[in-house]
């Protein structure tokens, strides 16, 4: 059983999180994917590291994610940067940081060096997705689809077992939000770890994350016939792997 907490920030607005307490510990901080949640393998596999390492732990679910309040159509790259910027003042506070990206997750977690670049220690990106909306969606939109997203304000997508409802807002949002072309000089370790089967993210956009970081140890890690999620027993293991050696 999962113990899930939920911070009320308001009378409408919660954000159900988990969390694992270290008085002046490193913490390690998961942000999920887009559409996901908490309830999959990675967000419990990554507690359990962090309690078994004697480390903190953060995940939470953005709004509209998950069990968090909000409507999702409603949210966007700017909204559930701001959510985790809340999270981490309130449950990390003054800690370091391993930030775990996975996915979108990544591209959030990249606008946390914004706020937090002194406490952040490590990233381990997991199929990241950074600037998606704009390269893996706009681009790839027909007119007719272009057409009805400017005028409907939003889009179903089919993807896999999934329909993702995007909206104009989120797109022109995540415009807002670009991070590739930027600079992190900091001097951390940083790990892209992509299956080479990933069929919703190129590996490329791991490749993109490394040249953001100029100072940085940086590491490839290529999964054979990896998919997007990682979350096979085997791959949770690599993951944990290099999640270790980002720490020590």
């Amino acid at each position: 059983m999962t113990n899930f907490k939920y911070l009320k920030i308001n009378k409408t607005r919660r954000i159900r999180y988990l969390k694992h307490y270290q008085k002046d510990k490193p913490y390690i901080v998961f942000l999920h994917g887009f559409m996901s949640d908490l309830e999959g393998k990675k967000p419990k596999t990554f507690l359990n590291f962090a309690k078994k390492n004697k480390l903190g732990y953060l995940a939470l679910e953005y709004s509209g994610h998950g069990k968090s309040s909000g409507k999702f159509t409603n949210g966007n790259i700017s909204k559930w940067t701001k959510d985790t910027v809340l999270m981490i003042r309130k449950i990390v506070k003054k800690n370091n940081i391993i930030l775990i990206g996975s996915s979108m997750g990544a591209w959030i977690s990249l606008n946390q060096f914004r706020f937090f670049q002194k406490q952040i220690t490590g990233f381990l990106g997991i199929g990241s997705a950074p600037e998606f909306l704009e390269g893996l969606m706009w681009k790839k939109f027909t007119k007719k689809m272009k057409y009805k997203i400017k005028k409907d304000g939003i889009l179903n997508l089919n993807h896999g077992d999934y329909e993702y409802p995007v909206t104009y807002q989120l797109i022109k949002d995540g415009r807002k939000n670009k991070i590739l072309k930027k600079k992190i000089l900091k001097n951390i370790k940083i790990t892209m770890v992509h299956g080479s089967k990933d069929n919703s993210v190129p590996v490329v956009y791991s490749k993109k994350v490394l040249k953001i970081f100029k100072n940085s140890k940086k590491r490839l890690v290529i999964i054979k016939n990896g998919d997007h999620s990682l979350s096979s027993t085997k791959n949770l293991q690599i993951l944990k792997k290099e999640l270790k050696l980002i720490i020590n």
